[in-house]
C-alpha cells in the first residue's frame, strides 16, 4: 500500500474514532434518548450512526485534501478541524452522560460556528474538501434543532 493511501485511511481513522470512543463513552445514550420528549422530527434510532459513519469518512477524507495540500495556510485550516472534532467529541458526553441539554446546546452553537469558519477555511485551500463537510453542517444544524427542542420537551 503507498504512503497516500496510508495517509488517507488515517485520517478517515481519526474522527471515526473520535466517534468510537464517545460512542462507548455514552454506550447507552440511545435508551436515555428513547425516554425523552422528541420533537416531531426526530428521526429513529437507527439512523444516528448511520449518518455518523458517513460524516466521519467525509470528514477524514476532506481533512486529508487539506493535510496534503501544498498550502501555507493548512495548519490553520487543520486546527479549526481539530478544534470541531473536539467539541463534537464532547457534546455527547455532555448530552448523555452529564444530561445538560442546555450546556450541550451551547457546545452545538459553537460547534456549527467553528464548522463555519473551518468550512472556509477549507474552501480556500480545497474547494472539494469544504463542500465534503456541507452535510456535516447541515446534519449539525438539525441536530441543533433536536437539542433545542428536547430542552424545551423536556
Amino acid at each position: 500500500m503507498n504512503t497516500n493511501k496510508r495517509k488517507l485511511i488515517i485520517f478517515i481513522l481519526i474522527p471515526l474514532a473520535v466517534g468510537l470512543v464517545s460512542g462507548i463513552l455514552t454506550k447507552n445514550s440511545m435508551t436515555m434518548y428513547n425516554t425523552l420528549n422528541q420533537p416531531a422530527l426526530s428521526p429513529p434510532g437507527w439512523v444516528f450512526p448511520v449518518v455518523w459513519t458517513i460524516l466521519y469518512i467525509l470528514m477524514g477524507v476532506s481533512s486529508y485534501l487539506i493535510a496534503t495540500s501544498p498550502s501555507q495556510k493548512k495548519q490553520e485550516a487543520l486546527l479549526l478541524y481539530a478544534i470541531q472534532l473536539f467539541l463534537n467529541f464532547i457534546w455527547s458526553p455532555i448530552f448523555f452522560g452529564l444530561g445538560n441539554y442546555f450546556l450541550a446546546f451551547l457546545v452545538l452553537v459553537l460547534l456549527w460556528y467553528v464548522i463555519v469558519k473551518m468550512i472556509r477555511a477549507f474552501f480556500r485551500i480545497d474547494p472539494t474538501a469544504a463542500l465534503l463537510q456541507i452535510p456535516y453542517l447541515l446534519w449539525i444544524t438539525f441536530a441543533g434543532y433536536l437539542n433545542l427542542a428536547i430542552i424545551f420537551l423536556n
